[in-house]
């Protein structure tokens, strides 16, 4: 069975079934009447440029200790949680439910419009900007990202952007070595073979 396959959205929770669940505090409601309509790919490594560990689930669970490496210190203290994490093996962790506000963005924009928490997932990947990233990375980003559009169609092509696109100048993940084009033909694959 393969991982599109046997990836399953509780409608009523919001939560993705069969993966690694780890809640957040750092989330809250939506705005009222707020449709879900963006996708934000972004990148993280804790300590920058390492791959592997609980830093991340540390960080997004404000348990960071920042004695554990100099640039700890920088961030130990935000509040900061993507709805979902992809590792190197394409393991998934899902931090915030779907219907929740996570806060993943910081300032940014879409659109013209300001606050794209109210209105987008975010998803992390475990990487950074001088490293590719991996084969089960991809296929495990297009399985969400397919799960995430059968129930919010408004996430069309168009509305599935890096952290880069919605605050330049202060972003630059999911980085220069983050393949668009082949994310958007696994994600057409998996389409066809879900009969999509």
């Amino acid at each position: 069975m393969t991982l599109q396959e046997k990836l399953l959205l509780d409608v009523n929770t919001s939560w993705l079934e069969g993966v690694r669940q780890i809640a957040s505090p750092n989330f809250d409601a939506r705005p009222p009447n707020t449709e879900i309509s963006l996708l934000v790919v972004h990148a993280i490594s804790l300590p920058p440029g390492k791959f592997g560990g609980d830093y991340i689930d540390r960080l997004f669970c404000n348990r960071l200790d920042k004695r554990l490496h100099p640039y700890f210190e920088e961030i130990a203290d935000l509040k900061v949680s993507a709805h979902a994490f992809i590792n190197r093996e394409g393991g998934i962790t899902q931090y915030v439910p779907f219907a929740e506000r996570a806060w993943h963005a910081g300032v940014s924009e879409f659109n013209g419009r300001q606050c794209c928490n109210d209105f987008s997932i975010g998803i992390e990947l475990e990487g950074c900007d001088e490293q590719p990233y991996t084969d089960e990375q991809y296929l495990a980003l297009a399985a969400v990202t397919r799960i995430l559009r059968n129930h919010w169609p408004e996430i069309v092509r168009e509305n599935i952007v890096g952290h880069c696109h919605i605050s330049p100048g202060r972003k630059t993940d999911p980085g220069p070595l983050f393949d668009w084009q082949r994310f958007y033909d696994e994600l057409e694959k998996q389409n066809k073979g879900a009969g999509a």
